[in-house]
């Protein structure tokens, strides 16, 4: 049972959420096992994908599916946004695939799209909110209560900004989270929880997914991970070899046909679906073809890719993944031979030239493929949920991971120098405190700043904010001495404090670090935007869900009053009839179009049935309720 001390709420259990850039998963630790919670598809994977139409929202494969209609208005890969300013490089270059568009709104980047017949931006924060709500609105179908608390992971090496801006997105979404964890660190607990050993072994964590590529070194010893080190990279996976691709086919295109297609947004997202069909397919044969009808101003376009040809496409990508696992191995100071196990995780790790790269890195020797690498992430999440929140189970009481800051931590000491205070790889939570002075005399206000990153000067490295210490007491220069602390918390997340030693009241000066984060105020508004949206939603379905009830029940009923054997008057099998052809045509989908259901898009490759002439949308209607053009037309 759960401990006496704690808060009602958490007697209940906690879930954990792999929050991806492309699919998402949720997971809860229950009865001693990992139980992986499927959505109502029936799919434990859901897209990380939002679709915004005319009357509500969509979401995971309805949403990505849906987006080979609407590409403008299905967003997708918000993570590679989140905590991210608009000026990043790795934005721009992102931003230039992408079919939905970005606008800039002081400093942060926002998603445009019409919702409900208006324009409107949402903060990546939002939409990653919108599928982590998704996935809570799985978890509390699946276990038939409310969940409020969460471990979310991240990828290691996201900076103070994008741990923060990930928790504000969970905040919005409802949830309280527990913990932010490190991807590779959650896949080693998946990995403690199925090889618990007694004598001490080295790991190595390999994750490739669809948006970044971690790589972690841990010591386990009878339950305890100790994480040693680890390296990545926040944009390196599955979307970049799409993207190879990508451009390889707009090439292709253009020395066949002279054409450029990259303008037309539609087109551009049919042709990175099928790269990223044809990438999985390279995965097991040794070609692919790309067939998509009526791609760019009638053309159709056939191409074929071979694997080696792919290879060659993405070789500089893969070879950077070696490079940052040698880092990795420097950092822990050890070397391949003393490493036990190679684990592969993240679903890029299916690509087989990455595994016989990795494979020659450490000497032929075979890889470890015991954890699914689709579930492994998710599975350490619901394990760190449970610890979190005491599941007295045998399985988690033994198990315990000690992690590491993935960056270094410092402040601008003279001029651009960038003085490091926690060095990477220093275990986390961690507190370290440095005295500081002023430069000028009489020097009423001391700037302190703070910065992420490996570089030797803070131009190379991420600010993370900016401190003033106003106040100080008018003395020469170098007398004031000013306290410093700065604490990493186990989510990775800083917290400064700073004091003058010279006042007597020693109270902390407090310090702001939201720097282009969101205000509690915004985050309150964008939280009852969330429900607002979701309630809409709800009313949504309730309303289709209505009206097909209505509709079966007007046809049965007009069925059984047809019927020769039906004891009724002729004329009251009239009347009746002629309420149900009332009641039905008041159904008919020219005065309901837009709340018909949109037909399931599964093929997202071939030119689209529905679409008309030079790619226009055709209206759709509800199945079975013949083409909605005609029966406007008979109306």
């Amino acid at each position: 049972g759960m401990s006496r001390s704690l808060p009602p709420a958490l007697k209940r259990p906690a879930i954990g959420i792999d929050l991806g850039t492309t699919k998402s998963c949720v997971a809860v630790f229950r009865d001693g096992k990992v139980e992986i919670i499927r959505d109502d598809q029936g799919a434990r994977a859901v897209p990380s994908c939002v679709a915004f139409t005319e009357t509500g929202r969509m979401m995971g494969e309805e949403a990505k599916s849906r987006a080979a209609l609407n590409a403008p208005n299905a967003v997708f890969s918000a993570k590679r946004l989140i905590g991210r300013s608009s000026e990043d490089p790795a934005v721009q270059a992102e931003v230039a695939f992408w079919p939905f568009q970005v606008v800039r709104a002081n400093e942060k980047p926002r998603v445009q799209v019409s919702y409900q017949g208006k324009e409107k931006a949402f903060f990546p924060e939002e939409i990653s909110a919108m599928v982590l709500g998704h996935l809570k609105e799985m978890a509390e179908a699946y276990m038939g209560h409310p969940v409020t608390h969460a471990v979310i992971t991240v990828p290691a090496h996201f900076n103070d900004s994008q741990r923060q801006a990930t928790k504000d997105a969970a905040t919005i979404a409802g949830l309280n989270t527990v913990r932010i964890l490190n991807e590779t660190t959650a896949a080693a607990l998946a990995y403690g929880l199925d090889n618990p050993s007694s004598k001490e072994r080295n790991g190595l964590i390999f994750d490739l997914g669809g948006g970044s590529f971690s790589i972690s070194v841990f010591t386990m010893d009878g339950g305890i991970i100790e994480v040693r080190a680890t390296a990545g990279d926040t944009c390196l996976g599955g979307d970049d070899f799409d993207n190879r691709l990508l451009s390889f086919f707009v090439e292709e295109f253009f020395k066949k046909h002279r054409e450029n297609i990259s303008q037309d947004r539609r087109a551009v997202w049919r042709l990175r679906m099928a790269c990223e069909a044809a990438k999985r397919l390279l995965s097991s044969n040794g070609k692919a073809s790309v067939r998509l009808d009526d791609l760019y101003k009638g053309i159709n376009f056939h191409a074929d890719i071979t694997r080696a040809r792919f290879e060659q496409l993405c070789a500089g990508l893969f070879q950077r993944t070696l490079e940052l696992t040698d880092r990795a191995l420097q950092d822990a100071g050890l070397s391949q031979a003393q490493i036990h196990d190679v684990i592969l995780v993240g679903a890029s790790t299916h690509i087989p030239k990455i595994q016989e790269l990795l494979q020659d890195f450490f000497a032929g020797r075979q890889l470890n493929r015991s954890l699914n690498p689709e579930e492994a992430v998710v599975s350490g999440a619901a394990v760190q949920a449970a610890i979190l929140v005491e599941d007295k189970s045998q399985v988690t009481r033994s198990l315990l991971a000690l992690d590491i800051a993935s960056l270094s931590l410092g402040i601008e000491a003279g001029i651009g120098k960038m003085h490091t205070l926690i060095k990477r790889c220093s275990a986390v939570p961690v507190v370290v405190t440095r005295t500081f002075t002023t430069f000028d005399d009489h020097q009423p206000d001391l700037v302190i700043r703070a910065y992420q990153g490996e570089g030797a000067t803070t131009e190379e490295n991420h600010l993370l904010g900016s401190f003033l210490l106003k106040g100080l007491c008018p003395v020469p220069r170098g007398m004031p001495l000013v306290e410093v602390t700065f604490y990493i918390n186990a989510d990775g997340i800083l917290t400064v404090f700073a004091r003058d030693k010279a006042s007597s009241n020693a109270s902390p000066i407090t310090v702001d670090a939201r720097k282009g984060r969101l205000s509690r105020d915004e985050l309150q508004k964008l939280a009852a935007d969330h429900e607002k949206y979701q309630a809409e939603d709800r009313a949504q379905k309730w309303k289709l869900v209505t009206k097909n009830y209505l509709q079966s029940c007007a046809f049965s009923v007009k069925r059984t009053s047809e019927d020769i054997l039906c004891y009724l008057t002729l004329q009251a099998k009239k009347k009746m009839v002629e309420k149900c052809q009332q009641a039905l045509s008041w159904l008919s989908p020219a005065r309901w179009g837009a709340f018909a259901a949109p037909a399931r898009v599964l093929d997202v490759g071939r030119g689209d049935s529905r679409l008309g002439s030079g790619g226009r949308e055709m209206p759709q209607s509800a199945p079975g309720s013949g083409d909605k053009t005609k029966v406007q037309a008979a109306a």
